[in-house]
C-alpha cells in the first residue's frame, strides 16, 4: 500500500511533466487540478536545475520528484515489512 502512494504521487510529476513538455493549455481546468497537485508533491525540487530551457527545467527537476517519491516510499515500505 506505500510504494502504491509513491506510485501515484509519482504518476502526478510525470502527468504534469507530460503536459508542460507538450504543451497542455495552462488555463484548462484539468491542468490546474493537476498542477495543484504536482507542485506541493514536488517539495523542494522545483528550481532547483535551470538550465534555460524551460520543458527542460520541468522534466529534470519533476521527474527527480517522481523519482524520490518511488524511492522514498519503496523504503518505507521495506521497512514496514520486516516488522
Amino acid at each position: 500500500m506505500i510504494s502504491g502512494i509513491g506510485v501515484v504521487f509519482a504518476l502526478i510529476e510525470v502527468l504534469f511533466i507530460l503536459m508542460n513538455v507538450l504543451g497542455a493549455n495552462a488555463a484548462n481546468a484539468f491542468y490546474r487540478f493537476i498542477q495543484s497537485l504536482a507542485e506541493p508533491l514536488a517539495l523542494f525540487f522545483p528550481g532547483l536545475f535551470q538550465t534555460g530551457n524551460f520543458n527542460l527545467d520541468v522534466f529534470l527537476n519533476y521527474g527527480l520528484a517522481a523519482v524520490f517519491w518511488l524511492v522514498v516510499t519503496g523504503l518505507i515500505a521495506r521497512a514496514v515489512s520486516r516488522y
